[in-house]
């Protein structure tokens, strides 16, 4: 089979690579579309050592794919299943995580299990769309882990699909308004289409822009905006800066993104102001079986997420147009 091997910074070959034989316990699954992380542009731009992703390894991990071989002990999953192979057990090995074969024309899953190393995805979910399931699913932690509640306000950092995840999430399941904070106005222009309220810092206030769309509340020092959930998908202290000043009380700040420098808060403000502050990594069953059931419901138009489509052999000009936020928000890869 032909799949893409990472032999470091702006090193990837597209190779002829033995598939293994499938066991017993395993399956073999064929990629229909995969996705472009940003964790593998950050990999083949700089290092994939951060998802222990190393030379000689295959590439990729976003997919949606159809089951072509099921071994006898295996239940519940038989061939022409469309599956989403969880990249974090797809492998039988949590550090293969980074290095699933999802640029990879065929996935070898052993000790397969369902709705553990792999999902099936319903007729309702367009391949493309399904190959969104992974970041989605992150994104859908996040706003899982805000705990929002019917009528609340919320406000998300980044326009990747992350946060755009996150957004719709959060507005599934019950928020009022969501605004989404970006520098790029392109991926704003498609967050509006969406329905949501959006904000570029660098072309508008935010605390006059926020408070136009969410109202006033109050915060430890006086009247702000009323927003209850602030979700970081950007990974930028701009963000959690933001959130310190402008946060109102029972406020919830919970970072999806990833920082790459320290952060430093005054804990007594964020006492005095009953807010809380957390992280949120990966993503669960849970997060997993609510993206697809955003995905089933028709309620929004998730094709609009996906800019371009490369076939296999185009994957390092998808690599850089994805790494273009002024021009592309998902980019997938066509098998």
């Amino acid at each position: 089979m032909k799949g893409y091997i990472y032999q470091g910074a702006k090193n990837i070959e597209l190779k002829e690579i033995p598939l293994d034989r499938c066991g017993d316990k395993d399956i073999i699954v064929k990629n229909l579309y995969s996705g472009i992380c940003g964790s593998d542009i950050s990999a083949y731009k700089t290092s994939g050592d951060f998802m222990r992703l190393y030379p000689g390894m295959e590439f990729g991990h976003e997919m949606v794919s159809e089951v072509v071989e099921v071994g006898k002990d295996v239940e519940g999953i038989s061939v022409g299943d469309r599956v989403f192979p969880y990249p974090i057990y797809a492998k039988d090995d949590t550090k293969r995580s980074g290095s699933v074969g999802g640029f990879s024309e065929y996935v070898h899953i052993p000790n397969c299990r369902l709705n553990h190393s792999v999902y099936k995805v319903s007729d309702q979910i367009p391949n493309r769309v399904a190959a969104m399931l992974e970041p989605f699913a992150v994104g859908g932690q996040a706003a899982i882990l805000s705990r929002p509640q019917k009528g609340q306000n919320a406000i998300v950092y980044g326009a990747g699909v992350i946060g755009m995840a996150a957004a719709i999430t959060l507005k599934y399941l019950g928020c009022d308004k969501v605004m989404l904070v970006n520098r790029s106005t392109y991926r704003l222009e498609i967050a509006e289409k969406l329905g949501f309220a959006v904000c570029s810092p660098v072309r508008q206030d935010l605390k006059e822009t926020a408070t136009e769309v969410f109202g006033i509340g109050y915060g430890i020092m006086g009247p702000t905006f009323n927003a209850d959930i602030f979700v970081d998908a950007t990974g930028s202290n701009d963000a959690f800066a933001d959130f310190q000043r402008y946060g109102k009380l029972n406020a919830v700040y919970t970072i999806v993104g990833n920082h790459h420098e320290p952060m430093t808060f005054n804990p007594q403000m964020l006492m005095f102001a009953s807010q809380r502050i957390q992280g949120s990594g990966g993503y669960t069953d849970q997060s997993v079986r609510q993206a697809m059931e955003i995905m089933e419901s028709g309620q929004f138009d998730l094709e609009q997420l996906i800019t371009q489509e490369y076939p296999l052999e185009h994957l390092e000009e998808a690599i850089r147009k994805a790494s273009t936020s002024s021009e592309s928000l998902k980019v997938v890869i066509r098998f």
